[in-house]
């Protein structure tokens, strides 16, 4: 992929971006990663680091925070209208539709963030957790380890797809066949 961003972003070429997504400063954008339409991400300051096989879906925007970046690990799905500033999130996470993580947050591997919750500046968040509301709270401890790669690889699919022009893998037979697969595969290897 040809960077139209600029010299400080950093995108592998296995990774996806849509066209109007929009990326500035230093960002680095890992392997098999996705990044959907009308994502901003800036980084005049600190950086951006996006890990493998994560999805960062339509609308969201992350931006790094008072001196800490922001850094998503591998195999996250952050959803619909999301905002990430200056956090860091582990492994298999998924953060819900419109929710905020704040500045200096760190959320733990396998957590699921619930739509519409608000993680106010330094809110640390164990792993295997399930956090809800404003300010978010940990409601309970659940390993979604395995779930949460399953979503990545769904996107990761997608995303494959769509840099193929082909915009309706979901609905194919076949794929709900490799689907079936897949997630039998991660539900052994995170068991």
């Amino acid at each position: 992929m040809t960077n139209r961003f600029g010299p400080d972003v950093s995108i592998d070429p296995a990774a996806w971006v849509h066209p109007t997504a929009q990326i500035y400063g230093m960002v680095e954008i890992a392997a098999d990663a996705s990044v959907w339409p009308n994502v901003v991400m800036r980084a005049e300051g600190a950086f951006i680091r996006i890990g493998a096989r994560t999805n960062i879906q339509d609308f969201v925007m992350v931006h790094y925070g008072a001196g800490t970046p922001t850094v998503v690990g591998e195999d996250c799905s952050i959803t619909h209208h999301v905002t990430l500033h200056g956090c860091r999130i582990g492994d298999r996470v998924l953060v819900g539709i419109g929710a905020t993580v704040m500045d200096g947050c760190e959320i733990g591997d396998n957590c699921i963030i619930a739509g519409g919750a608000f993680l106010k500046e330094g809110t640390i968040v164990p792993p295997n957790s399930v956090v809800m509301g404003s300010p978010g709270k940990v409601t309970r401890e659940r390993d979604n380890a395995a779930a949460n790669a399953f979503n990545a690889w769904m996107y990761a699919q997608n995303a494959k797809a769509y840099a193929r022009g082909e915009h309706r893998l979901w609905s194919q037979p076949a794929f709900g066949e490799a689907a079936r697969v897949e997630r039998a595969r991660l539900a052994a290897l995170y068991s």
